[in-house]
């Protein structure tokens, strides 16, 4: 079928194939019927993508929610510089320390305002392309942050695949 350059039958062929793996107990092993149940289940074997692409937005959406409640610090930490006063002449030593963030505090439902909105999805959309938002963030933060970095990324990779199938055929 490929080299016939029927890309949709092709793609028909590779679809039931994997089908078959991933429903065969006798012949395929445990772990290879996981990974092809996991990659039917985000992506449909790389070739449906509303499904890839439903995942990464369901991905990011949880995200967002996850660093608007507990991820953001109550306030933006706030650099503090400390010296001492010298006589002229003398070399000065300066000090500047960022306070730790604080966890946010009061009624979850407080929490998803749109500047709370607006700072999660920039975190979100520079996670997914692999780079650090530099928004400081709580622990709760930083652990939803590092997930997102590793999972949203591998979703927007099945969505271009799959994308990139689509427009193929």
């Amino acid at each position: 079928m490929e080299d016939g350059k029927n890309e949709p039958g092709a793609a028909d062929f590779y679809y039931g194939e994997c089908e078959m793996r991933r429903h065969d107990t006798t012949g395929t092993p445990r772990g290879e019927r996981a990974l092809l149940t996991t990659y039917w289940a985000l992506s449909g074997y790389g070739l449906r993508t509303i499904r890839a692409m439903s995942w990464l937005v369901g991905a990011m959406t949880v995200t967002i929610l996850a660093l608007m409640v507990w991820g953001l610090p109550a306030d933006d930490p706030k650099p503090e510089t400390t010296g001492r006063q010298v006589e002229a002449g003398q070399d000065l030593t300066l000090t500047t320390d960022t306070p730790p963030p604080v966890n946010p505090a009061g009624p979850r439902v407080e929490r998803l305002t749109t500047e709370r909105f607006e700072k999660s999805l920039r975190v979100v959309i520079n996670s997914v392309v692999f780079r650090s938002s530099g928004q400081d963030l709580t622990t709760a933060g930083t652990y939803t942050e590092i997930s997102s970095r590793i999972t949203e990324p591998v979703l927007l990779g099945l969505a271009v695949l799959a994308l990139r199938n689509r427009v193929k055929r």
